[in-house]
């Protein structure tokens, strides 16, 4: 049964998209969903960099940075799981929260009371006109289907996270869930 995109969501990089630089395997939760468009963030493409290279000022140097999509790569967004302790967060789902005071953020981090499995930064974000993500989903470029981790698909591992969802979906995608990542490369 097809899932329509919902705020919440993961969307599943079809196989057929092995081409595309910025979604290749991609897991993408929606972080929002109406009539004037999408937005979401990959959640499984980390940057080589860390949070503190691109705020210096950061005493903590362990926080990673994932490349969260195509669209403003200059700016960072987070996702979380603390709206208690960051004001101004708007719930995606259950337990999964986005934004919020970044001023906050970084006393939080600063002051340890904010866990690396409570939050998760991103270099840019996902975004789909409207319409767009429904044409590409008739494209088959994605496959919607429910977060079923919710509030723990920030502490998952992100390199088996794209390959555990082709499984989840059986049938002809089993098959995609071994192939290399760079067939070119053989």
């Amino acid at each position: 049964m097809k899932l329509p995109p919902t705020k919440g969501y993961l969307l599943i990089a079809e196989p057929s998209i092995m081409g595309d630089v910025s979604f290749n395997r991609s897991v993408v939760l929606l972080a929002d969903h109406n009539d004037q468009g999408t937005v979401g963030f990959i959640m499984n493409k980390p940057l080589e960099q860390k949070l503190h290279d691109f705020i210096p000022f950061l005493t903590r140097n362990d926080l990673p940075i994932f490349n969260g999509g195509p669209v403003e790569q200059d700016n960072i967004y987070f996702i979380h799981t603390v709206p208690d302790l960051i004001k101004g967060s708007t719930e995606i789902a259950s337990g999964i929260f986005w934004g919020g005071d970044f001023d906050t953020v970084i006393q939080l981090i600063e002051n340890n009371k904010v866990k690396p499995e409570d939050i998760q930064f991103f270099l840019g974000y996902s975004g789909w006109e409207a319409q767009q993500l429904n044409q590409e989903l008739q494209e088959k470029s994605w496959v919607v289907v429910e977060n079923n981790y919710e509030e723990t698909i920030l502490t998952k591992c992100y390199q088996k996270l794209w390959k555990e969802k082709i499984i989840e979906l059986g049938g002809d995608y089993i098959l995609w869930s071994n192939a290399p990542e760079h067939p070119h490369y053989n």
